[in-house]
């Protein structure tokens, strides 16, 4: 007598949340991916006025999980970057050479990103050299109280007697030039000359 061989049942047992739990945890989800992508589109300028008010209130939750991160300000296109270049005379009239920031002496690497803010935040503020004189003007009162304190900082860690700031914008290449080799000028804006808590020229 012949037995009919049947292959063993082999399905798995499959588990179901109920629909509020899905709902509920879909809704959890929801709120984290807009938590991670609002404040990249919030800031840094130009940014979104509408993802700024919806940004609002999420705050509580991106300070908690700290997701408030400017990769806008990486990508696509970041732009040139900023530094500021100083020449100080000390007491004993030496004179020093530094950039703020610093690769080779901001340590650790947070330092240094912190320090490559302050260079373009004050880069922000400063118009075009196309601008009108009025407008430059105008400009030089937002932006001169960051350099005077940038100069009092150096000139008190350095012993320094007079100090002077230049904001370097560093040329960008595109990827055509990178390939060949080639790059343009960097461009110096004077941001003046300073003596111990006494602005000498602009």
């Amino acid at each position: 007598m012949t037995k009919e061989l049947r292959p063993a049942d082999n399905k798995m047992t499959e588990c179901h949340w109920p629909v509020a739990i899905r709902l509920f945890v879909s809704l959890l989800i929801a709120i984290y991916i807009l938590a991670v992508a609002l404040p990249p589109l919030a800031g840094p300028p130009p940014a979104s006025e509408l993802a700024n008010v919806i940004l609002q209130p999420f705050r509580p939750l991106v300070g908690a999980f700290s997701l408030s991160h400017g990769y806008r300000f990486f990508a696509p296109n970041p732009g040139p970057g900023h530094s500021i270049q100083w020449t100080l005379t000390t007491d004993e009239g030496t004179v020093l050479e530094g950039s703020l920031p610093d690769a080779d002496s901001d340590w650790p690497r947070l330092l240094y990103h912190r320090r490559f803010m302050i260079s373009e935040k004050i880069s922000a503020m400063i118009p075009p050299p196309q601008a009108p004189v009025e407008i430059r003007r105008v400009a030089t009162r937002d932006w001169q109280p960051f350099a005077e304190d940038i100069a009092t900082r150096l000139l008190t860690k350095h012993n320094g007697q007079k100090i002077t700031l230049k904001l370097i914008e560093h040329y960008l290449p595109d990827t055509f030039e990178t390939r060949e080799g080639r790059a343009g000028d960097d461009m110096t804006t004077p941001l003046g000359t300073y003596m111990w808590r006494a602005r000498v020229s602009k």
